[in-house]
């Protein structure tokens, strides 16, 4: 089951994967079953797996009568305020003890809800959000990763200097999922995310992460930086041009070039 290749479009997911799924038992192994997960109904078999349904009846209530919401990137964050909300309500012995059952369930879609539980918590000082994500940013799970970079974007973006002096360590990280958020999370104009305005105005400010790994032999990582300077090169073209140039003289390799290469492609068809 766990070495299946996973469906190429939702309708074709077998009934017991999409069970299993569901009830929180396996995770997704494509973006096709990720986008599939019923989180309602996910969401039901954690609390009963938790032994939870007496203490968050309120919720399992309130998402009973919510609306369908079929929109992924909404159901994430509105299930992780609700665990937030009743996390909070909870002495720090037992909010530590669920969490921590949410951090690492066998569910790829309960561990998006425990990362934006991160990302959402008010009481959370920037430097404490990035070390509680980190884990989040290694996880194996594809998924889990992409939500990692997304629950904490709206805090990098409130205090962008702070964060990308914290990420200086980051990229330097011998993990290439840990390098490869550091840049995800800072792309000046990051897929399904919030723009970051002074990046795009000025992505020099970013330059040091790039810096860093910019003959990163892992192509997760490259790709990363390539989007991230392509993204610049919409409103800096000439800056981009100019950093590729110098990295080309500078770093001869061909990391460095495939990097160039995704970095320059917008620019070069517009020649």
């Amino acid at each position: 089951m766990q070495e299946r290749k996973g469906a190429r479009k939702v309708s074709e997911i077998p009934p017991e994967v999409l069970n299993l799924l569901n009830s929180g038992q396996i995770q997704s192994v494509n973006l096709t079953e990720w986008l599939a997960v019923d989180h309602q109904l996910l969401f039901q078999h954690v609390v009963q797996s938790l032994d939870l349904e007496v203490e968050c009846q309120d919720m399992l209530s309130r998402w009973n009568q919510h609306p369908t919401e079929t929109r992924i990137m909404k159901l994430i964050p509105a299930f992780a305020a609700d665990w937030l909300q009743f996390l909070n309500k909870l002495t720090i012995e037992r909010r530590e003890e669920v969490f921590q059952s949410l951090a690492t369930h066998p569910s790829d879609s309960v561990r998006c809800w425990a990362a934006y539980i991160i990302g959402l918590d008010p009481q959370l000082e920037l430097a404490d959000r990035l070390s509680g994500i980190r884990a989040f940013a290694a996880d194996a799970h594809f998924g889990v990763r992409e939500i990692s970079w997304m629950a904490v974007r709206e805090a990098i973006i409130l205090q962008l200097p702070q964060a990308l002096a914290l990420l200086d360590t980051w990229v330097q990280n011998p993990d290439a999922n840990i390098r490869r958020f550091a840049i995800e999370a800072t792309r000046p104009q990051g897929v399904w995310a919030k723009h970051i305005t002074a990046l795009k105005n000025e992505p020099a400010l970013g330059l040091h992460l790039l810096e860093a790994v910019r003959s990163d032999p892992a192509k997760y990582v490259q790709d990363s930086v390539g989007n991230w300077l392509n993204d610049a090169a919409k409103s800096h073209t000439d800056w981009v041009q100019s950093v590729c140039d110098r990295w080309r003289k500078q770093s001869a390799t061909k990391e460095t070039s495939r990097i160039v290469t995704k970095a320059l492609r917008t620019i070069n068809k517009q020649k």
